[in-house]
């Protein structure tokens, strides 16, 4: 059962049962909760957390220019017309003046983000390398306990260091364009051997059916997470919306297939590592950090690695000593 006997502490019965029924008005207060970070994120997280892992997570990855938006907005529509609720993060590159998501996804995403069943959050990735925010993994388990299925997570697009989204998909799409360059050199970058499905989108641009011909060679050895599965190469034109429902019929069937394989096990266990490593990272730090701004101790050390009176070793020597994490030895 979804439903929950939940008693109060910080959130009220009343308001996690909306959020678990799916009220977007519920929902966009959390996703901002786990957005802020702290112990009111962690107490969400912990009340969500008995009721997740329902979802089938999506993640759509490829270059730069492969029309990856498109692809997702539609792949939402054709979701939510089948009488699905669907959950889209979009991660952005963060602003260099702000920290915040640039919100370049939310634009190009206005056919979904206007439908009632379609919830879209963009995410920034503030840093964080292969295409993914910290945030992702806990934005997913809200989707997830507020009974959106599938949660569809695009990545910010940065090329053959988006490995990182098996961190988080159960079916990862590997999406690629005609004029994107030679897959061999994914493939050396393995950025297709994570693939569930292979997606050479804008199929109608010249050099698509090399490009089809190139994944299909590379299919029946690219995918490490599909042992015994035949690999789809799929040809879609996202802007009008050919080969999407084909495109979302190969993503069903491989949420049948790591059910009956046992697959879907493993790979929640390999997400619940990549949770535990971003939580480690958030506490041993982000949170020193954080404090150390806060009391003007981190200008200081930035000060003194700067004019060469202290190293980083011992800089972040410090930071863990005063965090109260044993400091790693100094060699003199």
């Amino acid at each position: 059962m979804r439903s929950a006997c939940l008693a109060a502490t910080t959130f009220s019965f009343q308001w996690l049962e909306r959020l678990l029924a799916g009220s977007k008005g519920e929902l966009g207060e959390a996703l901002s909760l786990i957005e802020r970070g702290g112990a009111t994120a962690r107490e969400l997280l912990r009340r969500i957390h008995p009721y997740t892992s329902w979802a089938q997570v999506v993640g759509v990855t490829g270059p730069p220019g492969s029309g990856k938006s498109t692809l997702v907005n539609a792949l939402a529509l054709h979701f939510v017309e089948a009488g699905r609720r669907v959950g889209v993060i979009a991660v952005d590159p963060s602003s260099p003046f702000t920290g915040g998501a640039v919100l370049g996804d939310r634009i190009r995403m206005s056919g979904a983000s206007g439908h009632e069943g379609i919830f879209i959050r963009s995410a920034a990735t503030r840093g964080a390398l292969g295409g993914l925010t910290r945030t992702t993994h806990e934005f997913a388990r809200v989707f997830d306990a507020a009974g959106y299925d599938p949660i569809l997570v695009e990545t910010v697009g940065i090329g053959q260091s988006e490995v990182d989204i098996w961190k988080v998909a159960h079916t990862p799409i590997v999406v690629d364009a005609p004029s994107s360059g030679d897959a061999i050199q994914a493939m050396k970058a393995g950025v297709i051997e994570i693939a569930a499905i292979l997606c050479v989108n804008k199929s109608d641009l010249p050099g698509s059916e090399a490009k089809l011909s190139q994944l299909r060679e590379l299919a029946s050895c690219a995918s490490e997470r599909t042992p015994g599965r035949s690999l789809p190469v799929v040809a879609t034109i996202a802007s009008s919306g050919t080969g999407v429902a084909e495109l979302a019929g190969h993503v069903l069937e491989h949420a049948v297939w790591l059910g009956a394989t046992g697959r879907r096990v493993h790979i929640e266990r390999e997400r619940s590592a990549a949770e535990l490593r971003a939580e480690l990272e958030a506490e041993l730090v982000d949170a020193p950090l954080a404090a150390a701004r806060a009391s003007g101790l981190l200008a200081e050390l930035l000060d003194a690695i700067g004019t060469r009176r202290l190293s980083a070793a011992d800089a972040a020597a410090t930071l863990t000593r005063d965090a109260g994490v044993p400091a790693r030895r100094v060699v003199k």
